[in-house]
Formats: structure tokens, sequence, C-alpha cells
């Protein structure tokens, strides 16, 4: 059936709850995978189908588990919730062909998802989403086959599992020292599925560990969305001050991505901490290797890049292609300037947990603060200043935005040189002295982002204004 409302966007399909998010559709996109995975031979190997702390995410996920159990599709059902990477390391234990996560990540408490995930723990790439897509477009609008849950597991098909104690021990083993250095360390999972982890990882370590914000609470309350960015993060703030924390890690809603703040309360943008986890990386830990970064995150890796010694690859926004990178490459680190970050050796798909925890061994082998560590890199590689703005737009304006945004080439921005453009994802502007400004229209929210990075501290708000002025929105 054409023009269903089903499409995946920069990670999965995201939809408001009871709108179009609902168990009719929920099951046609767990049909859809069936189908898929079934049509490559990869089902032998059964799905891991895991849920996040949302409204009904519990049951959606318990739908998913019936489609695939009624297609002969052998399921481990996650017993509670968890973290996207937790899930996505469970593919790897369970030797599974790929997962099934019901989440919307970062989203308002309005919305859920459903993201897909290969054998490799990866991101499905755009060609294998775009057979899934058309697959959903095959069941969507009928009945789909489904067994109930009870008989599914009482015919071995559904097997429940709690995939903490496995991911626990392997970020132990990837951080066998970050137990050591007696920091105060604020863990905030902002109500969603990381509660609790990072905690557990420093259970009888040198840190002192809080937790706030971990209980589950699906209107995600006092903030807009659960996104670890300084809109959301007020309560972690007054944390940070009332416990005298050192670093604050905060995780949103699957905990695949970090948000960091120092001792005083301050944000730590998300491109400083990927040029921290790659100093750390390189620096620190010694590791050598390629690194992947997208358009939208720092050009402090090209710089490290070159100091150090190893190549860089760019991509467009999404691990769907930064984990297609990774793993053609070999990299130590791929992220992106939402503040996902993979590594190595664990998963080629982000996770916030393993990456607050590499940020604390940092502080704890430096000994040093993040403000200090931030002056280190900026040492090294120069200053390199941030931000964003988000702007709504309606059908129609996103429309028109798309169409203008192919015949917009001035000559300057805000007093800096237009050099070149770049179109690999959205509308990259490279500025005079290695500064740049990027419009893109996201891929899960109806909104525009124009974001920029310069090497003056007092350019970067003029810098997004004179941008937006340019799209008349």
């Amino acid at each position: 059936m054409s023009g269903h409302p089903i499409k995946f966007g920069t990670d999965g399909w995201r939809a408001i709850i009871a709108e179009d998010y609902t168990f009719d559709n929920v099951r046609a996109c767990a049909q859809g995978a069936a189908q898929y995975f079934k049509s490559t031979g990869g089902a032998d190997g059964g799905i891991v189908v895991g849920y996040d702390t949302r409204f009904e995410s519990d049951a959606f996920a318990a739908a998913v588990a019936e489609v695939l159990a009624a297609n002969g599709v052998r399921v481990f059902l996650c017993d509670s919730p968890a973290p996207t990477p937790v899930i996505g390391y469970s593919i790897l234990t369970h030797k599974a062909a790929g997962s099934v996560v019901i989440t919307s990540s970062h989203n308002p408490a309005a919305y859920n998802g459903f993201k897909l995930r290969t054998g490799n723990g990866a991101s499905a790439p755009p060609e294998i989403l775009a057979q899934v897509e058309a697959m959903i477009g095959e069941a969507y609008g009928r009945a789909t086959p489904r067994m109930s849950l009870a008989e599914a597991i009482g015919k071995g098909l559904v097997q429940t599992f709690d995939p903490k104690p496995a991911y626990l021990q392997h970020i132990r083993a990837l951080t066998p020292d970050v137990g050591k250095g007696g920091l105060r360390v604020l863990a905030d999972p902002m109500y969603g599925a990381g509660a609790g982890y990072i905690r557990d990882v420093l259970a009888g370590s040198t840190h002192q560990v809080h937790e706030i914000r971990g209980e589950v609470n699906p209107a995600f309350p006092g903030m807009h969305n659960p996104e670890p960015i300084p809109r959301n993060l007020d309560a972690t703030v007054a944390a940070v001050r009332e416990f005298k924390a050192d670093v604050a890690l905060c995780t949103d809603g699957d905990a695949d991505r970090i948000g960091v703040l120092n001792g005083n309360g301050e944000f730590v943008n998300q491109l400083e901490t990927y040029a921290l986890l790659a100093y750390y990386l390189l620096e620190v830990r010694g590791e050598r290797g390629p690194m992947v970064k997208s358009v939208t995150t720092t050009s402090m890796i090209w710089r490290l890049g070159e100091l150090y010694g190893v190549p860089v690859y760019e991509t467009p926004v999404g691990f769907k292609y930064l984990g297609a990178k990774m793993i053609e490459t070999d990299a130590i680190i791929a992220g992106e300037e939402s503040g996902g970050f993979a590594f190595r050796g664990h998963l080629p798909e982000r996770d916030g947990v393993l990456s607050g925890l590499y940020i604390l061994d940092l502080m704890a082998r430096r000994g040093k603060s993040l403000p200090a560590l931030i002056e280190e890199l900026f040492a090294r590689v120069g200053p390199h200043y941030y931000d964003r703005i988000d702007i709504s737009l309606d059908p129609a304006g996103r429309d028109r935005i798309a169409a203008l945004l192919p015949s917009l080439r001035p000559k300057e921005i805000a007093g800096l040189r237009v050099e070149g453009i770049d179109t690999t994802d959205g509308l990259r502007f490279l500025l005079d002295g290695g500064a740049w400004a990027l419009i893109r229209l996201s891929g899960t929210e109806p909104l525009m982002r124009i974001y920029t990075e310069v090497h003056d501290r007092t350019k970067v708000q003029t810098v997004l204004h004179a941008v937006r002025e340019l799209t008349g929105a």
C-alpha cells in the first residue's frame, strides 16, 4: 500500500502516540522487519526486542514480539526498559540477526518510535531501511499475524531476559581504571532508560555517585524533552551545586547520547565533548586509527587527525552513515553533533553511558577539571566555539526552506568570507579561517537547525542570526 505514514528518518521511525504511533502501525513495522530478516536468512538467529521508559513502550514491544513470533522468528525480549546500546550489545551476546527498539530517544513525551539494528549492533543502513519500508508498505492497513505472548513463550519462540549484567561486565572490561580518581559524579538519566547504569558501573569505586531523575516518569517533567542540552538541565545544574559535583553525566531518553556539565554547572557542548573523547583516545590511551565525524560536528577532529597522523572521514548526519563508515575503516571513534559517540572495541553505535565513563576516566587520569582539559585541548587545536538554533516549521515552511537552500550562495556571513559550499547534508558554508555554518532540516522532527563553529566566541550568535536572516525564518 502506498502513501503510508511510516518513514524512517535519521534514526528510525518516530510519531506521536495515538496519532500515527498506534499498535496497528507498530505491528506493520514488526511485520516488515520480520519479512526483511526472513528474506535475508537472518531470522534463524532471532531478534532482540527492547524498549525505553516511554508511555506503553513495554506494551508496544510485546506487540512486536507477538508479530515476530507469529512469523516464526525467535525473539529475545528485554524484561525491563534498557538503553538502545545495551540492547545493541545484546545482539552480540545472543548472536542475533538484529534488534527492534521501541523508543523515540530524545523526542518530547508525546512521541514514541521504532529503531532497527543489524547483526553487528549498528543502525540499519539506508539500503536496508528502504527494503524494510517497502515491506512495511505491504503490511500497512492489513491484519498482521499475531501469536499471544503467553503462547509464544510457551512454544519457546519468545524468551525474556535481563540485558544489563552482560553489558556491565563488558563495559567494566573496557574501562578497567575508571573507578580511580575519587571524583564526585552526578548521573542524570533524565527519567530515561539509562537509570542506574553509570551508578552501577561505578559501584565500589573511589568515586561518589549521586543520581537524579532516575525513576520512570514518561511525562519527562521539568524539561521540554529528554535531550541532554542546556534548556533541559536546570535541575541538573542545581544538583551539581548541591552535591558539589566535579562532573555531571547526563543521558538522553534511550541513553545513546551524552551531555556533560562541569563542576561549575556549565554545559560542555557536544563538539567539545567529541574533541575531548578523541583527544583521550589518542593522547591518554595511545590509540591510533581513523576517526569519523558527521558534517555537523567539530572541525577539531580534522586538526587532531593532523596532529596524530590519523585519517578523518566525514559523513551525513546519522549513525546509519557513521556506523557504516566506522566498520569500513575500523575507526577508533565516530561522533555527531547531537552528543552520540561510538568506540572501537564496543559497538559501531552511539553509547551515552560509555561516553560518560570515558570522560570521567580522562578527568581522573589527567587529574584535571573539565575547564582545564578544554584549555589543554585548545592549546593543541586552537579555540573553537559552537552553538545551534532550532526553528519549528510547519509543512509549508519546511517545503519553502527545502526549495530555498539550493539558491543560497552568499559571499559573506557576519563579516566572514564564504570560501566554499558543501551539500553533503544540508547546506554548509565554509567560512574564512576554517569556521563554518550549516542549515539542515531535521530528519526526526519538524525543525530547521542552524549550526556554527567559529574561532572567536563573540562571532557565534552573530553568525547564527545572519544565517537565519538568509532563510527568512
